[in-house]
């Protein structure tokens, strides 16, 4: 069989940083708060601007009015049911998290953002009353696309990450997205 990056048009090396915050909190408490401070997608809303041909302005007003902390969940993957059948008892839940107006922004440069936007957040319990948070850092997801603009954009999302820590109560502002 073929190597794979032989079969490939072409193949990018970049690499990513990975930031892990142990947040002193129960896994359930600390869950829930993320989920009500990034409110889920209101896919029928979306589907409504885009059946009436909105404009981007009014999508624009729409996530601004929805999305407090300019994220939300595009998905949210539970594994902790199908890990327990291996006889993993770990609490562990993938979000999809992101804003597609943030979006726009990189993709009107280079489509193949969308495989890094939403961004990716891991969080599990790593025991009695505490959490990890885990994701890779905007900045150097995105800066491995070697575009400026994009990148740009990857430190605002860094940015506005570490403000969502900081709302939550997790890490401190001065020192932004450094564990």
């Amino acid at each position: 069989m073929p190597e794979l990056n032989a079969l490939a048009s072409s193949s990018t090396t970049h690499h990513m940083t990975r930031l892990d915050f142990l947040v002193e909190e129960d896994f359930d408490e600390f869950r829930a708060r993320f989920e009500q401070a990034v409110p889920p997608l209101d896919s029928a809303k979306m589907t409504e601007l885009a059946k009436a041909d909105a404009s981007w302005d009014e999508m624009r007003a729409e996530v601004a009015r929805y999305a407090p902390h300019e994220f939300m969940i595009y998905a949210r993957i539970d594994g902790t049911p199908l890990m327990r059948l291996a006889g993993h008892q770990v609490s562990c839940i993938e979000y999809l998290m992101g804003n597609h107006v943030i979006a726009e922004r990189m993709f009107r440069h280079d489509p193949t953002t969308l495989l890094y936007a939403p961004l990716r957040i891991l969080l599990y319990r790593v025991g009695a009353g505490r959490t990890m948070f885990t994701i890779d850092q905007p900045s150097t997801v995105f800066g491995g696309l070697d575009n400026p603009a994009i990148t740009e954009v990857g430190h605002e999302l860094d940015d506005k990450l570490a403000a969502l820590l900081h709302h939550l109560g997790v890490g401190k502002p001065e020192q932004g997205l450094v564990p």
